[in-house]
């Protein structure tokens, strides 16, 4: 998983997904999407990336993690937010032989993990299986419906992640 990651390629790879995320978070805020019952973060979009290349893990690991400071989120929400995320980005390379099943691990890592935090840390009076279902359902929205149209879209641009040092490049 972790081969080639340290490559100049992979690196500046990775600090564009991170900042892609960063800038996604803030526009999905300004949108109102990141409020209400359901949540749709643009962000989480880019967890179907490891699909792609190993670089998009560290990358939107990092976004997460950048967004949650920028963003003035609670300590709990910065330390657990990226978590979730690399668990569901992990998942996803794993998963990234079938890009329709990839989408998965971000919905499931997020929809069991951001109640508990909306709970601890924001003090949201909501069940935790009320909040497991609407974040839930945000995140299908992003990373189900967004990442599935990010996935197809890029996948007609493959020379973006053509890194001969990334041994994903070579399966496709």
């Amino acid at each position: 998983m972790f081969k080639g990651l340290l490559t100049t390629r992979s690196l500046a790879t990775a600090g564009i997904i991170a900042a892609l995320y960063v800038v996604l978070t803030y526009v999905a805020d300004m949108m109102g999407l990141a409020s209400g019952a359901i949540q749709v973060r643009l962000s989480e979009a880019l967890t179907i990336l490891p699909c792609l290349t190993n670089a998009a893990i560290p990358g939107v690991t990092i976004g997460c993690l950048l967004a949650n400071i920028l963003t003035g989120c609670a300590a709990l929400d910065i330390a657990l937010g990226p978590v979730a995320t690399l668990i569901g980005a992990a998942g996803t390379w794993l998963l990234r032989k079938n890009p329709y099943a990839a989408w998965i691990p971000p919905v499931l890592s997020n929809a069991i993990i951001v109640p508990f935090v909306l709970i601890s840390a924001y003090g949201v009076g909501d069940t935790w299986w009320y909040l497991f279902l609407t974040v839930g359902a945000g995140e299908v929205i992003a990373c189900g419906v967004l990442g599935l149209l990010l996935y197809k879209a890029m996948q007609r641009v493959p020379h973006l992640f053509s890194d001969p040092t990334n041994r994903l490049s070579r399966q496709q």
